[in-house]
């Protein structure tokens, strides 16, 4: 059983030695990083995920440095989970391998599952709102180009290839493909 600390600043510019100096002593392996906590792929957190072993502890200075998320966060520590490795967060004095910082985690979970479907909903609400006073949702329509007819004409006799129909239309490719088949399975003008 090790102890691990991971311990994060945002950006080059700062500096590591506090979070440092508050787990030096506590730890048998550091894992350092300078990145935003918003990155998702930091290569020290992920080095830090695949070294750890079951019996293992990592310890943080803060819960804010490894996750800046509770969806984050509650990821992480179910990785941990998963594969036995408990957790202590040194500011917030939550120790997952105590019941009462089980309990803590818990919290969490619940109020970050509570904040996603609250999001769902109020996104439902909006969307059913903005469809009642008529509004489109979504990418606006394109219209087609003025030259829409001739080079589809051409196209289809085989004159010219797809990416030369698109060039002529100025259509990106998902956009041609698209129009195309609003043609074919509608058999109406986009």
């Amino acid at each position: 059983m090790s102890r691990i600390a991971y311990i994060r600043v945002s950006s080059e510019g700062q500096n590591l030695d506090r979070q440092e100096d508050m787990v030096i002593d506590k730890v048998d392996k550091v894992f350092r990083e300078k990145a935003s906590g918003k990155d998702k792929e930091r290569p020290e957190l992920k080095r830090m995920l695949e070294y750890v072993r079951e019996g293992d502890v990592v310890v943080v200075e803060s819960i804010s440095r490894l996750a800046r998320s509770t969806r984050d966060l509650l990821s992480i520590v179910d990785a941990f989970r998963e594969r036995g490795v408990g957790l202590v967060s040194l500011k917030e004095s939550i120790d997952t391998e105590t019941p009462q910082g089980r309990f803590i985690m818990q919290v969490f979970a619940a109020l970050s599952e509570l904040e996603r479907e609250s999001i769902k909903e109020r996104q439902k609400e909006g969307i059913e709102a903005a469809r009642k006073r008529g509004k489109h949702l979504g990418r606006p329509r394109r219209e087609k180009p003025s030259n829409w007819d001739l080079v589809i004409k051409e196209w289809k006799a085989g004159r010219i290839t797809a990416v030369e129909a698109r060039k002529q239309l100025g259509l990106p490719h998902a956009t041609f493909y698209y129009m195309i088949g609003q043609v074919v399975e509608h058999n109406t003008q986009p």
